[in-house]
């Protein structure tokens, strides 16, 4: 029976991943931040659940070490703890920047180096980095995210490389729009008051993206669980995996310029 460590599986894509790998018969190391407010998950024989905050060392260590001596072995990790900074990049505080970036991309650096010592004894194992549409398209006032996941594809993409002489694997999940909390609790506003020149293009921008999160329109979570185990199943060395088909089509059949063209008027903006 093979095991799989999941970070921020208390709600959304996380939680639904725990529960789709625990049908289909794996190990479960289910962690989060507060593990004490969980009650489902600790009914279930093949979860385990534990504390991991990805901006504390030492709770990853723990996670880790705590899920070996409950199941004897980590066979895949998910990074799929995260959230999105939403706003005027001139409004970012230091500590909102930084904060980004510790919890989408260093975080998920410190989780894997902590597994790969595991991984090499092994000579095997599998990473998953959740990350995103915004890790390839770039969006208006997503300046701080889109940038964090940009990153993390980037590190994804090496360790394929560097990773694959020793037998493991990396491969990367972006889901399109899904009905998770995104944006709401997982949503941190950029905002100042005094910044007035940016009222009207914060507006109109705001507009666009009033209809892109209606539940009706966007992918469950449960189907982003689906395709993390298709990847976490497959043998092959395909490296992307993503929900969100018309916006990627887009990407890949446009040329830079037309791309940012068209993305530039469904915005209503003019570049000089």
């Amino acid at each position: 029976m093979k095991t799989i460590l999941i970070t921020g599986a208390s709600a959304g894509i996380g939680r639904a991943t725990a529960l789709q790998f625990a049908r289909k018969g794996w190990n479960v190391i289910a962690t989060m931040r507060s593990p004490e407010k969980e009650s489902e998950f600790t009914k279930v024989e093949n979860i385990f659940v534990t504390h991991l905050d990805v901006e504390i060392k030492e709770s990853i260590h723990n996670a880790i070490e705590q899920g070996i001596t409950k199941f004897g072995n980590i066979d895949v990790i998910v990074n799929n703890a995260g959230y999105g900074s939403f706003g005027i990049f001139e409004a970012a505080t230091e500590e909102q920047i930084q904060r980004q970036f510790n919890v989408n991309v260093f975080g998920p650096m410190q989780v894997i180096k902590s597994i790969l010592p595991h991984f090499r004894k092994n000579r095997q194992g599998l990473i998953i980095n959740i990350s995103s549409g915004g890790g390839r398209i770039a969006l208006p006032l997503f300046s701080l995210y889109n940038s964090s996941k940009f990153a993390l594809n980037g590190l994804t993409e090496a360790l394929l490389y560097e990773l694959a002489p020793l037998n493991i694997r990396v491969k990367i999940v972006e889901p399109g729009r899904t009905n998770t909390d995104f944006a709401g609790r997982s949503m941190d506003p950029l905002q100042d008051t005094q910044l007035t020149d940016y009222s009207e293009i914060e507006q109109k921008i705001g507009s666009v993206y009033q209809g892109l999160f209606d539940p009706q329109q966007v992918d469950s979570p449960n189907l982003v669980a689906e395709l993390i185990y298709k990847a976490a199943t497959d043998p092959s060395s395909q490296l992307r995996y993503h929900t969100g088909e018309d916006l990627m089509k887009a990407r890949e059949e446009l040329n830079e310029d037309e791309f940012i063209s068209n993305m530039a008027q469904n915005f209503g903006i003019d570049i000089p």
